[in-house]
């Protein structure tokens, strides 16, 4: 079963979003999205500087079996991009919720967080899903 860390909000899209101490946002893919695509081979990342609306097309993320954009779950502008993926985008597949991150963001509304799914509520999703 896929992990979903409690402390993590969750978009229905599979795109996670920690909340960090200086108020920004790091944005990456779920457990169980990594799973679905399998090895990832390539990650296209936002530009830092980019303004973002929620539910905005703003990664690629690919795998031997398939692509998948990678959604903003909140609005922000994009503050840095995990570079490392570039060169080793196989990270996500290990470690999604730490080193795999994507972008992180300045939220230009914190309330949309209120519109994410905790991580009871995107197990929950998940099982509805099946």
């Amino acid at each position: 079963m896929s992990q979903a860390p409690e402390g993590l909000k969750f978009a229905k899209s599979h795109e996670w979003v920690r909340v960090e101490d200086d108020g920004s946002v790091t944005v990456g893919i779920s457990d169980h999205a990594q799973e679905a695509l399998g090895d990832v081979v390539f990650v296209e990342l936002p530009e830092a500087g980019s303004d973002l609306a929620a539910g905005d097309e703003v990664a690629v993320v690919e795998s031997v079996k398939a692509a998948s954009d990678v959604y903003a779950p909140i609005s922000g502008t994009v503050l840095a991009v995990n570079e490392a993926l570039v060169d080793a985008p196989e990270t996500v597949n290990g470690s999604p919720y730490a080193d795999g991150w994507f972008f992180r963001l300045k939220p230009s509304d914190t309330a949309e967080l209120d519109e994410l799914m905790d991580s009871e509520a995107y197990q929950e999703h998940l099982s509805d899903a099946d």
